[in-house]
């Protein structure tokens, strides 16, 4: 008799906003160190007075700018956030997610770059990658091209740019 793998279904991926979200996921999720060593912005730590910062100032994005970031759900579970956050005249793209749910990010990347492809407001993506991101092979089998290094707030990022129109 042979082995039958069981039937795996594909895990279903959802934006939704932040405010939906339990602070205290959001808390856990920003307090993991595994998470930190790729955000050299995040330097300190997180309690609930950060996470209303921070969800008020992505609110803020989508009154201001029609578009921010969103809260990802696998499965109706709470994996990360990201989104597009105006920066000029460009849309960067930033994601962050949760130690447990990397493996998503190719699915979720592809999620919202169909999302974008879309919305005509938005020609194409930026990224800002920290150093410490060595895999960039998605990015690249994608067609997104490596600007150069810039300096946010401080940092040393790696841009990239993709063409969405």
């Amino acid at each position: 008799m042979a082995f039958r793998r069981p039937f795996q279904m594909k895990q279903q991926i959802a934006f939704t906003r932040l405010p939906d979200i339990d602070p205290a996921e959001i808390i856990a999720h920003m307090s993991d160190p595994r998470v930190a060593e790729h955000m050299p912005l995040l330097t300190s730590g997180w309690d609930e007075t950060t996470v209303a910062d921070f969800v008020a100032a992505k609110e803020a994005c989508w009154s201001r700018d029609g578009l921010g970031h969103w809260a990802i759900l696998s499965d109706n579970t709470y994996v990360g956030w990201g989104g597009f956050q105006r920066e000029g005249d460009e849309w960067d793209f930033g994601l962050v997610l949760k130690p447990e749910s990397f493996g998503l990010g190719a699915r979720i990347l592809r999620k919202a770059i169909d999302f974008a492809i879309e919305n005509e407001r938005i020609p194409f993506i930026t990224f800002l990658l920290p150093p410490s991101r060595r895999n960039l092979g998605a990015l690249k089998r994608l067609g997104a091209e490596f600007i150069g290094e810039i300096d946010y707030d401080g940092a040393t990022f790696l841009k990239y740019r993709l063409n969405t129109a």
